[in-house]
């Protein structure tokens, strides 16, 4: 498990990912990242770590931060019958992150692909997305062909909502 953002970054750089990386205090919302955004075209993502009932099945479901995500239309989407947000316990589990950091670079901690990544099919229209580097004290710039390199790398296949 990458446990900080420079074993994270060598892991992108020795597989000759491309993006930009800004430094910034940290956020914990998306209100507060909008003081500190890159000035790049970008999709600004909000992340939500979700999961079922019984916390057997987890989601990471993306977002664009201007957007309101109601949990109640994506039960039937996702395939499940309740969503809730999962525990921090969880969150630490699974993708190796913290409550304010949580982004689809942690999917690179889920090597027994136990999290689902969902992401809004409105969003994905973006060609640019900004990302936590699995800190809120930074921000990525990723192409969307650079993103979708990392899942296949990860072994996560993104599957599509309406948000």
């Amino acid at each position: 498990m990458f446990t900080s953002e420079q074993e994270f970054l060598k892991f992108l750089e020795a597989n000759h990912f491309i993006f930009e990386r800004f430094e910034h205090p940290a956020v914990f919302t998306c209100e507060e990242a909008e003081l500190h955004r890159p000035n790049r075209p970008a999709v600004s993502t909000k992340n939500l770590f979700l999961c079922d009932k019984k916390a057997r099945r987890f989601f990471l479901a993306v977002t664009a931060c201007e957007k309101t995500v109601k949990l109640d239309e994506l039960p039937a989407q996702f395939g499940v019958s309740h969503l809730r947000f999962a525990s921090e316990e969880n969150l630490m589990r699974l993708l190796g992150l913290t409550r304010g950091a949580v982004t689809m670079m942690g999917l690179v901690n889920d090597t027994e692909l136990k999290v689902e990544l969902w992401i809004d099919e409105y969003i994905w229209q973006g060609e640019y997305f900004q990302s936590h580097p699995l800190v809120n004290t930074a921000t990525l710039v990723i192409s969307k062909s650079e993103l979708m390199r990392f899942f296949e790398l990860t072994g996560h296949t993104p599957k599509f909502f309406q948000g």
